[in-house]
């Protein structure tokens, strides 16, 4: 089922690789040929804006199984620039795990749950994955 189209709602968290620090958002995915762009929105967990709704806008694409985007923050905290994401998509066309990475040499893991019911295990797959 790979080729199912990934447009719609997700949920989703990142850790961050020096401590144990997660972070849920939300990501709006549009996919159009192999091509996907959309949005995300996530709670800034850190810093002098911890707790601000932060925003950011997606453009990548889809190889089969293998999910790529950049992800760019609008600019509304400072030191939120760009991250690079590359996944695999499950067989079921339902998750998308993988890595991020901020310049070469900063990089965690990710997970995304596309929202059909899936909701609440994105928090439990955590422990299970991450």
């Amino acid at each position: 089922m790979s080729e199912a189209n990934l447009t719609g709602v997700w949920h989703g968290l990142y850790t961050y690789p020096s401590r144990f620090m997660r972070v849920l958002f939300d990501a709006t995915l549009i996919e159009s040929g192999r091509w996907l762009t959309g949005s995300t929105h996530e709670i800034c967990g850190t810093g002098p804006f911890k707790g601000r709704m932060i925003y950011a806008t997606l453009l990548g694409e889809r190889a089969g199984h293998v999910v790529t985007f950049r992800k760019t923050y609008d600019g509304s905290v400072p030191n939120y620039s760009r991250v690079d994401y590359e996944g695999a998509l499950s067989a079921d066309a339902t998750e998308i795990e993988g890595r991020w990475r901020v310049s070469h040499n900063w990089s965690g893991k990710f997970l995304m749950i596309r929202s059909v019911g899936k909701e609440q295990a994105v928090d439990a797959k955590v422990f299970e994955r991450i």
